[in-house]
């Protein structure tokens, strides 16, 4: 059960970085299924001890809604609306590996070696002494790909994580005279491979920030004479709103490692 305890561990490090709680279901032997009874009791038990394992009691069984083949898992996660949806499931599935006559090689020495069978004869359903048979494991973690991109964009509702936004810096200028320094930031920052958009239109200071803000840029930076000259920025955070008014006055050497630290580590907080 190593295996199905590995997957546990890859699920919750996929859906715990993009803040998603999930549930888990064990899904039991249907009324129609494939193989052996005691096959399938040792399956369902093996996987009831990975989830008590993982999640101690916090665990739900779903009877008979298992695949023909085999026990499954189903995980379920939630949005930040609190609506639930199926995406990841794990599969313990005894019966491929016999419907295909898969074997492999263990450890252990054969005591003795095996007749060939002889011309027209069918081959043994016994495995050899140093033989065993495989369990093939089924699992989805994300599902379709296309659908868990859709709950992740109403998840997140726009106000996407530092370190997946496509909007990540909007730099606005208090007059003109301080476009050059406006294109010289972006630069540096695109240099540092991040997703910066500037604003040098006719429109007021106010409204361009006022349409950063609507289009929800994680940091907005407001830059006059006196940044320019400091070779500092004016930053608002968007989830901050002490800051959404003045800004904080950060050097830009500084900016740049806090804003790389923040993309680095994946962090769901929207703070430097």
């Amino acid at each position: 059960m190593s295996e199905v305890k590995g997957l546990f561990d890859f699920l919750q490090s996929i859906y715990g970085l993009f803040g998603f709680t999930f549930k888990l279901k064990l899904s039991t032997r249907p009324e129609k299924y494939m193989g052996a009874l005691e096959t399938w009791d040792h399956a369902e038990a093996q996987l009831k001890e990975a989830l008590t394992d993982f999640m101690g009691d916090d665990w739900t069984i779903d009877e008979g809604d298992g695949a023909f083949y085999g026990p499954k898992i189903d995980i379920t996660i939630a949005d930040a609306l609190k609506r639930e949806f199926q995406c990841a499931t794990i599969q313990l599935d005894y019966q491929a590996a016999i419907n295909f006559k898969l074997e492999y090689m263990t450890n252990e020495q054969g005591q003795a070696i095996l007749e060939q069978p002889k011309e027209g004869e069918a081959k043994s359903a016994e495995l050899g002494p140093g033989r065993a048979r495989p369990v093939v494991i089924h699992r989805a973690i994300i599902g379709s790909f296309e659908r868990f991109l859709g709950i992740l964009i109403e998840h997140f509702g726009g106000k996407w994580p530092f370190w997946l936004s496509p909007r990540q810096i909007l730099i606005v200028p208090v007059m003109p005279a301080v476009n050059d320094y406006v294109e010289e930031l972006q630069e540096i920052l695109r240099g540092d491979k991040l997703n910066v958009d500037i604003d040098i239109s006719g429109n007021t200071m106010q409204k361009k920030i006022r349409t950063g803000q609507l289009a929800q840029y994680n940091f907005i930076f407001v830059v006059g004479a006196s940044e320019k000259e400091a070779r500092t920025v004016n930053i608002r955070n968007r989830d901050d709103p002490a800051t959404q008014k003045q800004g904080v006055m950060v050097p830009l050497e500084e900016a740049r490692a806090k804003l790389k630290s923040l993309r680095k580590e994946r962090r769901m907080e929207n703070m430097m």
